[in-house]
Parts: structure tokens; sequence; C-alpha cells
């Protein structure tokens, strides 16, 4: 989508460029402006990204979206938590994939956004900051625009967007622990993974213990890498397997899916530089799996 952003200058920049870079602008944005003077006003006048800066001067950037995604639209219930005009947190319910797959082409999180969306006059790209499974519920990161998703990337690779999970877990799980085992592929399948102390990328899972009851643990959980299906491989690799892991732990039925949520979301926002603290509840299944 379209994003118009407005600096009102209070220090002297060489130029546009100083400025961009000092918002952090990634390097492929910085030249679209570049071919695109019309994008960039300085005082309400097209400018370019050469020119000086004094303080009081006001500079309007726009960044233009190229094209759409070209999901098909599919009309589905959105839990929004927040939204403005750079990203959006939704509380994503288990068993809604967020991207379209092979048995999955129109209902997932990105059909129904591709829907949501459809009447704004400028196009929509599906852009996820933590694509979760397709069975774990809980808050999802959705960029709006090319600066923001840029911005929220870098975040992502230098580890401040901060995820905490809440997982609900078999036996009586210690008081806290980290788990630092690498994970890789297993043999013979594209879906499943195992600790692989030899070839396996390195993974760090934190986790407490927040309560005991009926034979199970509930835990908060952060992580410091985002390996695929990293807190179900290790919490089972300490014999805590999550119950209804149809992967990691399939004699469990007690729920109809893997008992993991994405409890809560932080960050900084990607403009305004403002923290951003979001919560979602455990939900239905998990609550009635561990307190009835």
């Amino acid at each position: 989508m379209n994003r118009t952003i407005t600096y009102h200058i209070e220090k002297s920049y060489q130029n546009i460029y100083e400025l961009l870079k000092e918002k952090k602008y990634p390097h492929k944005l910085v030249l679209q402006l570049k071919q695109n003077p019309s994008q960039i006003l300085l005082n309400g006048f097209p400018t370019r990204l050469q020119v000086e800066l004094q303080p009081n001067a006001i500079v309007e950037i726009t960044i233009n979206e190229l094209e759409s995604s070209g999901f098909v639209p599919y009309s589905l219930p959105l839990d929004i938590v927040f939204e403005d005009e750079d990203f959006l947190v939704i509380n994503k319910p288990a068993r809604l994939p967020v991207h379209p797959s092979i048995g999955h082409y129109e209902d997932t999180l990105a059909n129904a956004l591709v829907y949501y969306y459809r009447q704004e006059p400028s196009p929509f790209v599906y852009r996820c900051m933590n694509r979760l499974d397709k069975d774990t519920s809980g808050l999802t990161l959705i960029a709006k625009n090319p600066l923001s998703a840029a911005l929220m990337q870098q975040q992502v690779k230098s580890r401040q967007l901060h995820r905490t999970y809440l997982a609900v877990v078999e036996g009586s799980l210690p008081e806290e622990g980290t788990i630092n085992a690498p994970i890789g592929r297993a043999e013979d399948s594209v879906i499943l993974r195992k600790i692989d102390l030899e070839n396996g990328q390195p993974a760090i899972t934190h986790y407490t213990c927040l309560e005991q009851k009926n034979g199970l643990s509930l835990a908060s959980i952060t992580l410091e890498t985002g390996r695929t299906h990293q807190i179900r491989v290790h919490m089972s690799s300490i014999r805590h397997p999550l119950p209804g892991d149809f992967l990691y732990n399939p004699d469990n039925h007690q729920i109809k899916r893997q008992a993991l949520h994405s409890h809560r979301l932080q960050f900084t926002h990607p403009i305004t530089g403002e923290a951003m603290d979001f919560l979602a509840p455990l939900p239905q299944d998990m609550h009635e799996l561990f307190y009835s």
C-alpha cells in the first residue's frame, strides 16, 4: 500500500540522502525514490535527493506499492488487535494458514487480507513478519507498505522483535531452563525437523514454568532463533512435548492441534520509533485443556 511520510526537519542535512540514511531506508527504496523525484517534496514542491536540508524544512516522502499480491480474495473473520498506516497485528486462530500452499489456495490469512483491502485505492502486498504454523494461534504481524516491511525486517534480523509464546506441555516442567540444541531437517521428510548436532542450525529456546496441573505444565517461552518447529522440537527433545502435536507427539489427542500460542509481540514502531507491546490471551481450547 502507498504511504506518505512527513518529516519536520530540525537540523541541517548535507542532502536528503543523509536524512534517509538516518531513517534507515533500505537501498532498494532509495533507488526507487531517486528514479521518481515526484515522490519527494520539499516544502510542497518536487525535489531531488541531492538537495541540502535546513532546519524548519518539511520533507514529504511517498513510498509507492508497485503491484498487488496475486492471491484470490477470500472473506474470513479477522481478529484485528491493532492497525495503523504501517502495520497491523492480528490474533490468528488455530487451523488458519498464514500463506497459500498446496491444499490451501484460498482459505489463508493472506487471502483474507487481500479481501479486507480489496477496495483500497493502492495495491496491497502481503508481508508477514512472523509466520506461525497453521495450527499455532496468536499474534501475527503484517507490514502494510514496503518501508515498514523493510524496517521491521531489520528488527527481526537484529532480534529486536521479541516474541513470547504460551505452551501447554506434558509432565512437570522445571521452573525455568534453556534449550540450546541445533535443529535440522529429518531424513526423507520436507516437513519434519529433529535435533541435529552435526548439521543442524543453531537454535536456542528459553522457558519458564508458570503453573502445573493434572500432569501438564503451562510454560512461557521466548526464542533467540526462529527455526522451523523450534518450540515443538525442543520441548519434545527434553521429554515435555506439546499435546495435540501430530508430528512430534502423535499419540496425545487431548487437543486438536499443538497447544502453542503466540502470546506477546514487542518491537519498535518502524516509523515513529514508539515502543509497541501487544498481548493475546490464552485461547479457549488451550484454556480448557489446562484448567479443565
